[in-house]
């Protein structure tokens, strides 16, 4: 997955040209008993997945700062146990145990794609302004230079549980474009994850950060 990611993004770097863009949430669901459910003052822990110990060392030492910001008493993960403690669910649950955890936010990175970007020069083109252009070049599958840029998406996972409900409280999946660098996904989105918290009010009793 680390050479897959750092491949695609020497792919956007190559091309120099080609915008980053904010996460955008997709999917979002929300737990009918979030309502009742609130992790002020209590201890909540920052949990990014992946094997890339420096982005996950660093997006849950984020995490943590920013949840901390808005009054949670956040830790992240990795220093709450072992790193190969951390990887198995039932000695893991000992260690959230251990250190009182009551939620638990969480990243994942899940996928790491190339997508078509359509733009208007493509419909202008001589092969899509006219019936008889398309129908050539649709048999064809010529590709048309400059007329469709590629965006590289990058696909995350935010969670957040109550580990004393041991229950899912709110999901969503997220897409960056075009990203400069893996730390920089996890940054945007973890000021992004911890607004949507306060949106969807499961920050409510917080002060804004």
């Amino acid at each position: 997955m680390r050479r897959h990611w750092c491949a695609a993004l020497a792919v956007i770097a190559a091309a120099g040209v080609v915008l980053s863009a904010a996460p955008e949430f997709k999917n979002v669901w929300r737990s009918p008993d979030a309502a009742q459910v609130s992790f002020a003052g209590k201890k909540v822990a920052a949990l990014v997945i992946t094997q890339d110990d420096s982005l996950r060392v660093a997006g849950e030492e984020s995490l943590a700062r920013e949840l901390s910001a808005r009054g949670l008493q956040a830790v992240a993960t990795y220093r709450m146990a072992p790193k190969e403690e951390l990887q198995n669910a039932e000695r893991a649950s000992r260690w959230f145990e251990k250190a009182g955890v009551e939620g638990v936010v969480a990243l994942r990175p899940v996928s790491s794609e190339q997508r078509l970007n359509y733009n208007s020069s493509l419909w202008m083109s001589p092969s899509y302004s006219t019936f008889w252009g398309y129908y050539g070049y649709g048999y064809s599958s010529v590709y048309v230079v400059g007329s469709v840029d590629r965006d590289t998406v990058i696909t995350v996972e935010s969670l957040i549980y109550s580990v004393s409900r041991n229950q899912l409280i709110w999901a969503a999946a997220s897409e960056t474009r075009n990203p400069k660098t893996l730390q920089k996904v996890i940054e945007d989105l973890v000021k992004a994850s911890v607004k949507e918290l306060q949106k969807q009010g499961l920050a409510r009793n917080l002060p804004k950060g």
